[in-house]
């Protein structure tokens, strides 16, 4: 495929707008800029647009100077008219650029350099910490091994797709989230480097995502409460508790003593994937759960936290028999799913699990500004029971909790 060059219809000068409006092709193609000579809007068949420059150096070859990504069209033509007032001095822009990019510090250039930079700097600020773990995963054990001492700016498309392909064929659904941390990493240097554009851009997931819909049935869960009685301790106590309550894994796994206290759980914003304080009101079965645990710091399950789940499944599964394939967030699905067949409201289940989509999406959730408490906590005790009498009907002692 050849690229194309085409001017608009009557134009004069171009716009922002008219900028805005220019849709993608087959081929990639050039609008050129009659308000500054030599400015070219480049557009991939991709929709991403960019500046170019185009020119010819003193010894009458053409050439073509990238201008760096997210710059206005104002700051196009600024930086357009200084690139023609080199060539009027028989400068070449473009091959100073890449003289520049050779002569740069390797050791300030290379992957581990912003891969530690950017986890430093924003995984380990910005980011909750089950997506902390999964980037430095993907940095770690995926992208290091392959790219260790490479500069970020040798890192093209070709070797984006071709990283996440080689990890697709045998982890389809990893490649994926590799991709998503590559984007947000090479996003990151990006703003941080005029001459950087992210080698992630036009590269699409290498796999389908598969919607799960795994809900465990009533004997499943059942099973999984016996499981959980089974390997007991911390880790049988934080699977009950995510049982009652429906809560994430990271929520609960992480709770604090100073979180819990008159039959509620209050996640402050931080904690929270929507980034949105979020109080829970506790069942007597989940107060029983949260006061049988020895205090031994500010967590409920341990100064260690409860955070490796491969082992904490496996040891569930074992004793679970041949239960179909299941993984720990099916949990939550399957309690918002087994409160709705045992009669609690949809709007009552989506304030529990702190859905912001749903019920609450758009005008709704600016406008309604009731909480839902008494509904919640008369929900959470029906599941509850529902649970005591799939197990075998036995009630909880009612534990009455004080905030420390």
């Amino acid at each position: 495929m050849t690229q194309m060059t085409m001017t608009p219809r009557g134009a004069r000068f171009l716009t922002a707008l008219a900028i805005d409006k220019l849709r993608p092709r087959a081929v990639r193609y050039e609008v050129p800029d009659p308000g500054a000579r030599g400015l070219r809007v480049v557009v991939q068949p991709s929709g991403r647009k960019s500046y170019a420059v185009r020119y010819r150096n003193a010894a009458g070859r053409a050439r073509k100077h990238t201008l760096p990504a997210g710059i206005t069209l104002a700051q196009a033509r600024k930086l357009t008219a200084d690139a023609m007032f080199e060539v009027a001095q028989g400068k070449d822009p473009a091959a100073a650029k890449q003289e520049t990019r050779r002569s740069r510090g390797r050791s300030d250039d290379t992957i581990e350099h912003w891969a530690r930079a950017f986890v430093e700097r924003h995984a380990k600020r910005y980011t909750r910490p089950s997506t902390l773990q999964q980037t430095e995963h993907v940095l770690d054990d995926i992208v290091l091994p392959a790219w260790r001492g490479r500069a970020v700016h040798d890192i093209k498309r070709k070797h984006v797709r071709e990283l996440l392909e080689s990890v697709a064929e045998t982890k389809p659904i990893m490649a994926n989230r590799a991709r998503a941390v590559l984007s947000k990493f090479f996003a990151w240097i990006a703003e941080r480097d005029d001459d950087f554009v992210s080698p992630v851009i036009g590269v699409k997931p290498p796999a389908p995502e598969r919607v799960r819909e795994r809900v465990l049935d009533d004997d499943e869960l059942r099973r999984l409460w016996l499981a959980a009685d089974a390997i007991g301790g911390r880790e049988g106590a934080c699977v009950k508790l995510l049982m009652l309550t429906g809560q994430r894994r990271s929520e609960i796994a992480r709770l604090r003593w100073g979180e819990v206290g008159d039959g509620v759980i209050e996640l402050p914003p931080e904690r929270m994937k929507g980034k949105q304080s979020h109080v829970v009101p506790l069942s007597t079965q989940a107060v029983a759960v949260i006061a049988a645990m020895p205090r031994s710091g500010d967590h409920i399950f341990g100064r260690t936290l409860v955070e490796h789940f491969h082992g904490v499944k496996c040891a569930l599964d074992a004793r679970m028999g041949d239960a179909p394939k299941w993984v720990v967030h099916d949990v939550r699905r399957s309690v918002a799913s087994g409160m709705a067949r045992i009669g609690v409201q949809l709007p009552v289940i989506e304030k529990i699990l702190a859905h912001r989509k749903g019920s609450f999406a758009g005008v709704v959730g600016i406008y309604q500004r009731y909480g839902f408490m008494p509904e919640m906590a008369a929900a959470m005790q029906k599941w509850a029971d529902h649970l005591d009498r799939l197990v075998g009907g036995k009630s909880a002692k009612v534990v009455k909790l004080r905030r420390r």
